[in-house]
């Protein structure tokens, strides 16, 4: 009898310790499970923010590029400013979303709209300082100022303070919207042709050929992106050169009607990546 007590014993203590972990393997489950389904639909957030931000910065370089051809140049350059001021607010929540995470785990959700934002920002500065915006300029204009309220239910809500929020772009964002932005300034080049204005293109192609030097420098040691662009920026500043040596050698032969039709000598190979939405 005191054998078979043991063995029951011994038994209801293996049941109840099996119990024990099976319930802790499933709270644990229960936790990584939430932990994960939070992560996703972070992700989710950051993807629809970034295609919001990747759609309005691609509305204002185009509406940049109506450039060559307005006169009053100042109030389209503040309507693109007003609009980039928009696509700031939209970094901004992707700002709130980051808060307390590692960027880098999510690179991937907001990168396209980054790389946008730094497309439109660098154009902008462009026609405005005829010079490349660093990425210092860029993130001092990414600190945003959130104000937390105090217990909506209380009798009166005042402000707690402002907390400072800031987005960094990273290098690499920088330097692959850096890229697309040759594609922009070769276009820009097309439509000053276009136009009769033969001087734009010959200081695109100044400012094209030391972003050329630029990333030749990096070379291979730089992310693997930029050396796929660093082919589609050779074919927009060789476009951009075979204009300026036949505007040089025929250009007061050409009607100025007639001056674009110097581009098409050379085929441009266009990024994918880069098309119009």
């Amino acid at each position: 009898p005191c054998t078979q007590r043991k063995d029951i014993l011994h038994k209801d203590a293996s049941a109840v310790m099996t119990n024990t972990v099976v319930g802790g393997i499933m709270v644990s489950y229960d936790f990584f499970q939430q932990e994960l389904d939070t992560r996703h639909d972070k992700y989710e957030r950051l993807v629809k923010i970034s295609r919001d931000v990747t759609i309005e910065s691609k509305r204002t370089i185009f509406l940049l590029h109506r450039v060559t051809s307005v006169q009053d140049t100042e109030d389209l350059l503040n309507e693109a400013e007003a609009k980039l001021d928009g696509v700031r607010q939209k970094i901004g929540q992707i700002a709130e979303e980051l808060r307390g995470e590692d960027i880098y785990q999510f690179h991937r959700a907001f990168t396209p709209g980054i790389q946008e934002y730094v497309e439109a920002a660098s154009f902008l500065h462009y026609i405005r300082h005829r010079s490349l915006i660093s990425l210092e300029e860029i993130n001092a204009r990414l600190v945003f100022m959130r104000t937390e309220k105090a217990d909506p239910r209380g009798p009166e809500a005042l402000p707690l303070g402002a907390q400072v929020l800031t987005f960094q772009v990273t290098p690499s964002d920088y330097l692959l919207g850096v890229a697309d932005l040759t594609g922009e300034l070769m276009r820009m080049c097309i439509s000053s042709v276009g136009n009769g204005d033969i001087d734009t293109p010959f200081q695109l192609s100044q400012f094209l050929r030391q972003i050329h030097d630029g990333f030749s420098y990096i070379g291979n040691t730089g992310p693997y992106e930029v050396s796929k662009k660093l082919h589609t920026l050779r074919q927009s500043l060789g476009k951009v050169e075979d204009a300026c040596y036949a505007l040089r050698v025929r250009g007061s032969e050409i009607p100025k009607h007639m001056l674009a039709d110097v581009f098409s000598s050379r085929t441009t190979i266009i990024d994918p990546e880069e098309g119009v939405v």
